[in-house]
């Protein structure tokens, strides 16, 4: 596979057609403006293999889905128009196959990697004339590898497409042999690929690479066979996505090398490190008598310098933020993912990934799930460990102009402490500290849900980083978040953070077995803002029945997806707020709610967050 050097870009795409060319086969044709981007200098490529995050304005789901390019081309004016093959699987994907000629569709794109051309495999034309490498699709997998051999010379390849019945996506191939099979036998070979390419075809027809992309049993049966024939291959992979940019690592596929994203590290990976679960896959071998047959709205932007211009910025336990709007951990990797495409710069802050002392693959299995108004996750802390954060991804943080906030987590008391002495060494700016993550087996969840637990480990980590400003992040699944508040404030808690993730699950219909391999994951997104609200209210009406010098700021997050929902956490008396899963919906939405907040300060007369901070509250 091949890196793009092209940085990707957000932008609203016009519909210019919409048509089903099978049975919930739809293409779409989109056209876009690559202006739309930050990065500038860079020119604007779509390769072969890479695909966008596309998603219906306005849309009815949360989280824009992945589809590959199938094929793009530059018109006019730069415009790029970029045609995408759509198999209706449900309402995400419902609504890109119901567009019509000049609907808007948000776009983030090109992503991923690219397929390597053959030529930079050392593959060579062979003597006599055939084909040297082999390409296969597998259903709507065909787009990405029918889009890479349309680039490629004609008749320097075999294409092997599989389909339930009829086939698409063909027309613009030029292979030397064409081979399709169907299950009802609508097209070409009636059955499945396996019934006519396997090992000995691969050894027989003496090709030098394969490409392909398709169904995961259809990738792994591959991956075998190739092994078998020692022909390497590189195989386009699908997981399921939250923001496609490298940042929330919902789409980690497992590896020999290590968990892999598949939007930043892939969606191409050479099979041989790939693992898939442990499977039988149909092995069927040609017959002697059984031949395949070959087939011929624009957000505001308020400058916010000069008079009369109000003041958004924010102190919080001695450190100046310049708006209190900060991203949050988990869903902003450590800010320079995104830097291509939203003005990282002009964010009050960044909370890094949740960090341990010792790097962590994570949990195994799904990973996200997309609910009604949110999103269940199942990450569990993935991360390089302290050390490699402290020499790689830090440096490139503090560089950023928000304030750097380094996430800590561990399972034991001494592996808080040993992260603490770590980040205090290198002078974060501040340190929140993560007791509440219902995704880790051990440690994590049970140090935020009682009182003494969680005070135990905030006072360590205070001793092991003095001077530096301590925020606590608490779990809403405490009996009593109050109580656990005041246990860590009086411990030595500078600052409170308030909700992490809700404790949810989903079951696997299919299988009758729950969802995800811990059974329990974090539900964030709109649909837990009513409660971390209500949960923020209580705790500053508590902290308010205080004197003055034991109060401490409190900052919202949970479900905060525009400026309306951070104007009502300040007036229930947030200090800040922190924004996650709206990220993955609109990778501008920080920028949005900060302007959204000036120009409601200057409809108001606000001067100052002082000004509204705590209203409610009476």
């Amino acid at each position: 596979m091949s890196c793009s050097s092209v940085e990707p870009i957000f932008a609203s795409a016009r519909t210019i057609s919409c048509r089903e060319i099978q049975s919930s086969v739809y293409e779409v044709r989109l056209e876009y403006q690559p202006s739309d981007g930050l990065s500038e200098g860079v020119p604007h490529q779509v390769e072969p293999g890479q695909f966008f995050m596309l998603r219906r304005e306005p849309s009815q789901v949360l989280l824009a889905r992945p589809i590959s390019v199938y094929w793009a081309e530059q018109v006019e004016e730069g415009a790029w128009q970029v045609t995408f093959l759509i198999l209706l699987k449900g309402q995400g994907t419902g609504e890109l196959c119901s567009l019509a000629a000049g609907d808007k569709v948000s776009l983030i794109g090109p992503l991923g990697n690219t397929f390597l051309k053959p030529a930079d495999l050392g593959v060579r034309a062979k003597s006599d004339g055939s084909a040297a490498i082999c390409i296969v699709g597998g259903g709507i997998g065909v787009a990405p590898v029918a889009g890479f051999a349309a680039n490629l010379p004609a008749k320097s390849y075999d294409f092997y497409a599989g389909f339930k019945t009829g086939s698409y996506g063909l027309e613009k191939l030029q292979a030397a042999r064409l081979v399709v099979t169907t299950d009802d036998g609508s097209c070409g070979t009636k059955g499945m690929l396996p019934q006519v390419l396997d090992a000995a075809v691969l050894r027989r027809s003496g090709y030098q690479a394969v490409y392909a992309c398709g169904p995961e049993p259809l990738l792994a049966y591959l991956k075998e066979i190739c092994g078998e024939a020692a022909v390497p291959c590189f195989l386009s992979m699908e997981s399921a996505m939250a923001c496609g940019m490298g940042a929330c690592l919902g789409c980690t596929i497992p590896t020999t090398e290590g968990n892999k994203r598949c939007c930043s590290d892939g969606p191409v990976f050479p099979g041989e490190i790939l693992l898939f679960p442990e499977r039988q896959p149909t092995r069927i071998v040609p017959g002697a008598n059984r031949q395949p047959k070959a087939v011929g709205d624009s957000s505001l932007k308020l400058e916010q310098t000069g008079a009369g211009t109000p003041d958004l910025s924010v102190t919080i336990a001695g450190v100046r933020f310049a708006n209190p709007v900060i991203a949050a951990s988990g869903t902003f990797g450590y800010g320079t993912e995104y830097q291509s495409i939203l003005e990282v710069n002009r964010l009050g802050g960044i909370c890094s990934k949740g960090l341990t002392l010792e790097e962590r693959p994570g949990n195994g299995g799904v990973r996200l799930k997309e609910t009604a108004g949110g999103i269940i996750n199942s990450i569990g802390l993935e991360n390089p460990g302290i050390s490699h954060f402290v020499a790689h991804q830090l440096p490139q943080m503090v560089a950023l102009a928000p304030v750097t906030i380094a996430n800590l987590s561990g399972s034991t008391i001494e592996s808080y402490v040993e992260g603490a002495r770590l980040l205090a060494q290198a002078q974060v700016p501040m340190i929140e500290l993560n007791i509440s993550c219902p995704n880790v087996k051990a440690g994590g969840m049970a140090f935020g849900l009682e009182c003494s637990a969680a005070a135990a480990v905030t006072a360590a980590v205070r001793e092991a980083a003095p001077g530096i400003p301590l925020m606590v992040k608490l779990s809403p699944n405490a009996p009593d978040l109050i109580a656990v508040a005041d246990s860590v404030r009086r411990a030595g808690a500078d600052a409170l953070s308030l909700i992490n993730t809700v404790q949810a699950m989903a079951i696997d219909i299919h299988r009758g077995r729950p969802l995800f391999d811990n059974v329990r994951a974090g539900l964030s997104g709109p649909a837990v803002k009513p409660l971390a609200l209500r949960m923020v209210y209580d705790l500053v009406q508590h902290l308010n029945q205080l004197p003055d010098s034991e109060r401490i700021p409190v900052v919202g997050l949970g479900g905060i997806s525009c400026w309306q929902d951070a104007v009502e956490f300040i007036m229930a008396g947030a200090a800040a707020i922190q924004v996650g899963t709206a990220t993955f919906a609109n990778p501008r939405c920080m920028t949005e709610i900060i302007d959204g907040l000036a120009q409601f300060m200057t409809e108001k007369g606000y001067s100052r967050l002082d000004d509204f901070r705590g209203l409610a509250q009476g």
